[in-house]
């Protein structure tokens, strides 16, 4: 049988497709890969609330799944909406990799450093942690914006260290962030294979039982406080405890949750910033 898989055209997406074809052969089928270009690929420079909710990364390549042109949906997990596509299952979450945010450029933040990334959810924990950070808009693909960074003459740039890992950049990295400074986007270091309901044996073989259990409490979790692509949401769950938050676009606050239960920790988080908008 000939599977399809589906990914964004980009070199860390044709990576992380390889690493989906490995799971597909692995089964006994063929592989052809079909890129595809998603609205968030065609408009490079908009904010991302000028362009769509969180999922400007995923849309098309659902629609080309749920439409047959492809068989096998492959995604950077944090990319995806808190809740699947009608008719579309994750059939399998692969072996997450480091969860965590990287500082290209320097080996610390420091007071005054001009940092660009185009995440909110950086922004307002950069801005936390020293409000003196001046940050700059970031956008494109991960060649484009270390291009980009050297350039503008910037201190330092914020990716995922997953992406730069998987693209051998590794020596880039001058400090992985720690959770505790700042807390990863849900289900950031995971890849999600997702499928038409009823084709899970396609993929079923790389799933994670360990990652899918903490990539889903995070997305439970996003998914009850109700965050979009803009709001600086994160959660992040260590095999054992789930850590969220939610915090003011400027840093000017953090609200910041632990537990086992993703809707309880959810509904501290909203009962929080809902006193923080009555205060």
């Amino acid at each position: 049988m000939l599977v399809r898989i589906g990914s964004r055209g980009s070199r860390l997406a044709l990576t992380q497709a390889e690493l989906a074809a490995q799971i597909v052969r692995a089964a006994g089928h063929d592989v052809a890969f079909v890129p595809i270009t998603t609205a968030g690929d065609r408009d490079r420079k908009s904010p991302f609330g000028q362009i769509g909710e969180r999922g400007v990364f995923v849309k098309e390549i659902e629609e080309a799944l749920l439409a047959d042109r492809i068989d096998v949906a492959v995604h950077s997990a944090k990319d995806m909406t808190s809740t699947d596509a009608e008719g579309l299952v994750v059939g399998a979450y692969l072996e997450r990799d480091d969860p965590r945010d990287a500082l290209v450029g320097a080996e610390e933040l420091r007071p005054g450093m001009r940092i660009g990334t185009a995440s909110v959810r950086r922004r307002a924990q950069l801005l936390a942690f020293d409000p003196s950070i001046v940050v700059e808009p970031l956008r494109g693909n991960i060649d484009t914006r270390l291009a980009k960074a050297r350039e503008r003459g910037l201190d330092a740039l914020i990716l995922a260290s997953c992406g730069l890992d998987r693209l051998g950049l590794e020596a880039q990295i001058g400090l992985r962030i720690p959770a505790e400074l700042m807390l990863p986007e849900a289900a950031q270091g995971a890849l999600a294979l997702q499928v038409r309901a009823g084709e899970e044996h396609l993929v079923a073989g790389g799933d994670d039982a360990e990652t899918r259990r903490s990539v889903e409490a995070e997305r439970a979790c996003v998914a009850t406080v109700g965050a979009g692509c803009l709001a600086p949401v994160a959660a992040h769950h260590d095999g054992s405890l789930l850590t969220a938050l939610i915090a003011a676009e400027d840093g000017s606050w953090i609200e910041r949750r632990s537990g086992d239960d993703p809707a309880a920790v959810a509904a501290e988080l909203v009962g929080a910033s809902q006193a923080r908008a009555a205060a």
